[in-house]
């Protein structure tokens, strides 16, 4: 685990001059290590010496016994013979059976690590009996609560009530960890709300077949995954049989065509394993054509365009408008200027919906809304 996290996060242990810290941590957790294996090792190795001396002392006394009860004329040579040949069989399969118990018990823990994930069940119904048509991108919370421990106690959304018209655009504002890719991730069902309701298309969510509803619902997390593969590969994660055309369609309006025809080899570029050979801004946009690529009803974009400059940030946003006019767009952002154009615009704070309105409306009327625009007005203006 420690030679994993170091080789994934070189670039920050080279950055932060840690690398004699690092080679101290990882010799201490190797020296750990060792000094289990060594023992285990040990037991192993005095296992085997420990049977094969009980086996001798067991045939000498044997002899021992034997040799007084033929010269006593009890027992045959014959008999003495056949005696040690079954009793050395007996005691080598013994020690066969012990080693068996041994690296029993040397694998006993992996066993356990293994039990644990095969067993883990999923807690999430996948309904597949349900409805597999959504009628439209229309949501609706009805009085939401959440939490991830299923407690009243420790809920990260409170009584949230919030509707959604089909196609439109809604921006998502507020602090670090005041839940706003929970609220989200609440619609495709990577969780259950703890109560209320959460609706597409007029339905509760839980009605719809599983795998039917996310099919419509295509995410772009904060976290950005690409896998080992061309781009055009990667891309079609999102439509496995998705035709050229419609591969630079959604790299259009992602604003990623034009780098990728840039790159020697377009479309059939490799990509390495995390896309370590994109930079930031690159990797988000491929994920955000991927999910176009989906055509879903829904896009939800979960601070997808960080990494981005506000030029293309801003052509991201005009294209997915013009293109995109039938499919509901949620934008979690930290920028202002990433939602200002957005139909609604939903401030939410430690899991409460402190309000809900226009660019505008908000302005005239949320505090926190007008503190975080000016500041960061400010910062545009010493830019």
């Amino acid at each position: 685990m420690v030679v994993q996290e170091n080789i994934r996060g070189i670039r920050v242990v080279k950055s932060f001059v840690r690398e004699e810290h690092e080679k101290t941590k990882f010799n201490a957790v190797s020296d750990e290590i060792y000094q289990n294996s060594t023992k285990a090792e040990k037991i192993v190795a005095f296992n085997s010496p420990l049977m094969q001396g009980t086996m001798y002392l067991s045939i000498l006394a044997i002899s021992y016994i034997a040799a007084r009860l033929i010269v006593s004329s009890s027992m045959t040579t014959g008999q003495l013979m056949s005696f040690i040949t079954y009793t050395s069989q007996i005691l080598m399969s013994l020690m066969m059976l012990s080693m068996v118990i041994v690296m029993l018990t040397i694998s006993k823990a992996s066993a356990q690590r293994i039990e644990e994930v095969l067993s883990e069940q999923n807690s999430l119904d996948p309904n597949i009996d349900g409805l597999k048509t959504i009628a439209d991108g229309s949501i609706t919370f009805e009085h939401v609560d959440f939490s991830y421990f299923n407690s009243e106690e420790k809920r990260c959304l409170y009584d949230i009530n919030l509707h959604i018209e089909s196609g439109q655009t809604v921006g998502i504002l507020g602090p670090t960890g005041s839940a706003k890719t929970t609220l989200v991730q609440l619609i495709p069902r990577l969780y259950d709300v703890l109560s209320g309701s959460v609706k597409v298309g007029g339905v509760d969510v839980r009605r719809y077949n599983l795998e039917s509803l996310r099919e419509e619902v295509a995410m772009v997390l904060q976290k950005n995954i690409l896998f080992s593969g061309t781009i055009a590969e990667n891309l079609r994660w999102g439509a496995e049989h998705a035709s050229d055309e419609e591969l630079v369609q959604a790299c259009r309006i992602a604003q990623a065509d034009s780098f990728i025809r840039a790159m020697a080899n377009g479309y059939e570029t490799h990509i390495e394993q995390d896309g370590s050979n994109v930079s930031g801004g690159q990797k988000q946009r491929l994920c955000i054509a991927r999910a176009l690529l989906k055509k879903p009803k829904i896009l939800i974009l979960d601070d997808s365009t960080s990494a981005v400059d506000t030029k293309t940030d801003a052509a991201i946003r005009k294209a997915m408008a013009t293109e995109l006019k039938d499919t509901t767009k949620i934008i979690i952002a930290q920028r202002v200027a990433s939602v200002e154009d957005a139909d609604q615009i939903i401030m939410l704070d430690d899991g409460h919906i402190q309000a809900v309105g226009t660019h505008q409306q908000l302005l005239d009327s949320c505090p926190r809304y007008q503190e975080l625009y000016a500041a960061q007005l400010r910062k545009e203006e010493q830019a």
